[in-house]
């Protein structure tokens, strides 16, 4: 079991460290870089969908570590309940929100459509800081309940 707990520390590492570097240092510094923050959207909008999908395969092996090590106690572990918010979050950021987006952006951001857009992507950012917050919980808890 020692080696399923490794894998899941890495895949926590890399879901987790993976959305606080291109959340909070790649995609700052593309806008501040580009001049043009269409293609600075673009290459950003890319790298979360990357993330997005890296974090449902990370969150699909964590999720099934908890349930192999814990069993039916898994269900109990807010652990289980925080990955579980986390995919949940995850799939509506990627797969409701995303395509929302870019459909706005293939008819054009101006008027209705910038205003419509500015609020799904207020909304994408509070569901990843989110998840950045919790991913941050559980680096630092942990992923088992420590032996006193």
């Amino acid at each position: 079991m020692k080696s399923l707990f490794i894998g899941e520390q890495i895949a926590l590492t890399l879901w987790v460290g993976g959305m606080w570097i291109i959340g909070y240092v790649v995609a700052p510094l593309l806008f501040r870089s580009l001049d043009d923050r269409m293609l600075a959207g673009n290459l950003a909008g890319q790298l979360f969908a990357i993330m997005s999908y890296l974090g449902l395969v990370c969150a699909l092996l964590l999720l099934s570590g908890q349930l192999a090590s814990l069993g039916g106690e898994a269900l109990r572990a807010w652990r289980f309940w925080l990955l579980l918010a986390m995919l949940a979050v995850l799939l509506v950021g990627q797969f409701v929100l995303q395509p929302m987006m870019a459909e706005l952006k293939a008819a054009g951001l101006d008027g209705e459509n910038a205003t419509r857009f500015g609020r799904l992507h207020g909304v994408a950012s509070v569901l990843f800081l989110f998840n950045s917050l919790a991913g941050l919980a559980l680096v630092v808890a942990g992923l088992r309940p420590t032996e006193a």
